[in-house]
């Protein structure tokens, strides 16, 4: 088990990885990524650098840790009224998120500082979850869904491909196709891009 996962809800741990956190964010705003290192961190958190080596064991993993917070959704995704129009408002929105500078900057830190995977996985997670609810309400429309696998295999999968790995000309029109390509899988009904 990683140190990240033995953390308790409240409590003096959850101070100090709130407040270690809230000064990574200041200070790469101040001082950029460069100049970043934990003792900095540490005064700037009221906390001494040991803590910080003990909680997250160096720097990269504490920015990965910062990461995987700031890339977990604060809202529920957008309700439109169907399938066809929520999931595609998601993959945009996601698309424009994670292919944001910041963005990139979040999915690199969070899979650099993840020697075991459990960050990679988490993130994962969070757009599974925000794919489920989009799928569970047009399931309770009685609407036909596809499975959430489905989903990350033919929206979230190749977005993130694009994002990382070929990101140039990477626009909201590829992930409408995504959708239409995805709900629509032998050419019946619109193509949007």
């Amino acid at each position: 088990m990683s140190r990240k996962q033995m953390v308790r809800p409240g409590g003096r741990s959850a101070r100090v990885q709130a407040s270690v956190h809230t000064a990574v964010r200041e200070l790469l705003a101040e001082v950029g990524r460069d100049a970043l290192t934990v003792p900095l961190v540490a005064q700037r958190a009221g906390v001494t650098p040991s803590t910080v080596y003990r909680r997250w064991g160096d720097l990269q993993e504490l920015l990965s840790d910062v990461a995987v917070e700031r890339l977990r959704p604060d809202t529920a995704p957008e309700d439109l009224g169907d399938l066809r129009s929520d999931l595609t408002a998601w993959a945009e929105q996601f698309l424009d998120e994670m292919a944001s500078p910041s963005g990139r900057a979040y999915i690199r830190d969070a899979l650099l500082g993840d020697p075991d995977g459990g960050n990679a996985g988490q993130c994962s997670d969070y757009a599974a979850e925000q794919v489920g609810a989009v799928l569970g309400r047009a399931g309770g429309r009685g609407e036909d869904t596809p499975g959430v696998e489905a989903v990350m295999d033919g929206v979230v999968a190749p977005l993130m491909y694009r994002i990382l790995f070929r990101p140039a000309g990477l626009d909201p029109a590829y992930a409408r196709r995504l959708v239409a390509e995805l709900l629509d899988p032998y050419g019946a009904g619109p193509s949007g891009g």
